[in-house]
């Protein structure tokens, strides 16, 4: 079992478009919910969030930017990276929607592949090892391509869950997640799962982790969760 897939909000009223931009974004191996308007798009932020959201500016019932704004306003919502499009091309409405928190601006009619470039750029930030990148703390590496971790240049022998959980862990160094996160990223939102089952399976990485001589990395936050090193 590979790293989760990245999840993408696509929020389009046009039907043919939106259409295509699912059919691609599934293809390119990403996780697609799709919303025709405004509201439902505020309602299914509101039941869970995404990665990476895909937001057209000229919607039904709230327009794309008013929910740019609200989402970037929240202290909770305010790092989820937005993709607005829209037909507005002038340099003015561009600045507009930058200003309102966008993390990027295309125009339509768009390029396809120019637009996956930049969804996997954004995904980059907030979930490295979901789209193929190496990631390095000390002296762990983990591979999301070829499923590959090693420490201090030795293979660990890791299961789909230890795995998973490792690269949550590595994708933000120092971040303390609560057993609740940790069970929505590492074994998906809509199983359940005790969260004593977290804790069963970080006891499990670290004595993979440890195995070979190397200490302890994974820093038991009491009452919370855990963190990957030292706090930042």
């Amino acid at each position: 079992m590979a790293v989760e897939r990245p999840s993408v909000l696509l929020v389009e009223d046009e039907p043919a478009q939106r259409e295509v931009l699912a059919y691609n974004l599934s293809a390119e191996g990403f996780e697609v919910r799709q919303a025709d308007n405004g509201e439902e798009a505020l309602l299914m932020l509101r039941e869970e969030l995404p990665d990476l959201l895909l937001l057209d500016w000229m919607l039904p019932n709230v327009s794309g930017i008013e929910i740019c704004r609200r989402l970037k306003s929240r202290p909770d919502t305010s790092a989820l990276p937005i993709i607005m499009l829209s037909a507005r091309s002038e340099e003015v409405d561009r600045v507009r929607g930058l200003e309102t928190g966008a993390d990027d601006y295309m125009v339509k009619p768009y390029s396809l592949a120019e637009l996956m470039a930049r969804v996997r750029t954004q995904l980059r930030r907030v979930r490295p090892a979901s789209v193929g990148m190496v990631l390095s703390h000390e002296d762990i590496s983990l591979d999301g391509e070829t499923h590959l971790a090693t420490r201090a240049g030795k293979p660990l022998k890791l299961g789909p869950i230890e795995f998973r959980l490792l690269a949550t862990l590595m994708e933000k160094p120092g971040r303390v997640w609560s057993r609740d996160q940790l069970l929505d990223r590492v074994w998906g939102r809509n199983i359940y799962v005790d969260t004593r089952t977290v804790d069963v399976h970080v006891g499990r990485l670290r004595k993979v982790l440890t195995g070979q001589g190397g200490g302890n990395p994974i820093r038991t936050v009491r009452g919370v969760g855990y963190a990957l090193g030292s706090e930042p």
